[in-house]
């Protein structure tokens, strides 16, 4: 089947990056400041190298985008990486952080890889193949009100600076939902929202590499991603929506009444 081959690849790199999140797990970290609240540490660069090497040693001759290494810019098909998605939650061993693989070919994920190192899970998708974790399809919720919705959100690097703008969509989605999570992990909670745990997640600015395989999860668990306005998702600078299908034009119209 039509990237079954690179799927694989992907699996195994992402199980690679998980190994050595193992080994460091409980130990003594490096930390580094990228800015005021965004955080590296060195298991991060450990993570991408040992998932660059597995991709490069099957894929040679395919470029690979790496949230602390860069490259593969201009690439029209490049392998997108998160070696760990959730780096303050690794830190503070807070259970809620993830690696990400995607395969994308001009512009649009194709192959998605989702691994769960604390609960041993890993969620895969091939466009226009359905997603699954193991053997078990994955299914989008049923949910058709937002009043009983369980929606997602995260709040980007900058939000010391933009608080009130940030806070004004909680609030607004407070007041409708059942409720809000915030887990920390952009990739983790688009998980959720495929697996129908969460019935919808959005947030703003950002990176290619948080969402390239979680919006492909979502789309092929029958979920449904844009903007927040409705259009397609800027991979550039990503402000996603994904949600089950059944809310999303609520969605749409509640982030479209803030006024912030």
């Amino acid at each position: 089947m039509a990237w079954e081959a690179e799927l694989l690849v992907a699996i195994e790199a992402a199980g690679a990056a998980a190994a050595v999140l193992h080994n460091h797990a409980d130990g003594p970290l490096r930390v580094f400041h990228k800015g005021d609240v965004n955080l590296v540490t060195e298991v991060d660069f450990q993570c991408e190298q040992a998932i660059t090497e597995i991709l490069r040693q099957h894929t040679p001759d395919i470029e690979v985008l790496g949230e602390e290494t860069g490259g593969a810019e201009n690439a029209t098909t490049r392998w997108v990486v998160d070696p760990l998605d959730g780096t303050t939650n690794f830190i503070h061993n807070y259970p809620m952080y993830c690696v990400s693989i995607a395969l994308e070919v001009e512009g649009q994920s194709v192959v998605g890889v989702i691994l769960d190192p604390i609960r041993q899970r890993t969620y895969r998708a091939i466009r226009g193949q359905g997603a699954y974790c193991g053997d078990r399809p994955l299914h989008v919720s049923k949910c058709d009100d937002v009043s009983r919705a369980l929606i997602g959100t995260g709040f980007p690097y900058d939000r010391r600076e933009e608080a009130h703008f940030y806070l004004a969509y909680v609030e607004a989605v407070l007041c409708q939902a059942q409720g809000i999570r915030r887990a920390g992990a952009a990739a983790m909670d688009l998980v959720m929202v495929a697996s129908g745990v969460l019935d919808g997640f959005w947030e703003f600015n950002l990176s290619t590499w948080d969402v390239a395989a979680g919006l492909l999860l979502v789309e092929e668990a029958g979920g449904e991603c844009s903007s927040h306005g409705g259009g397609k998702v800027n991979m550039v600078h990503p402000s996603p929506l994904a949600t089950n299908g059944l809310i999303h034009e609520a969605m749409i119209s509640l982030l479209g009444s803030v006024r912030a």
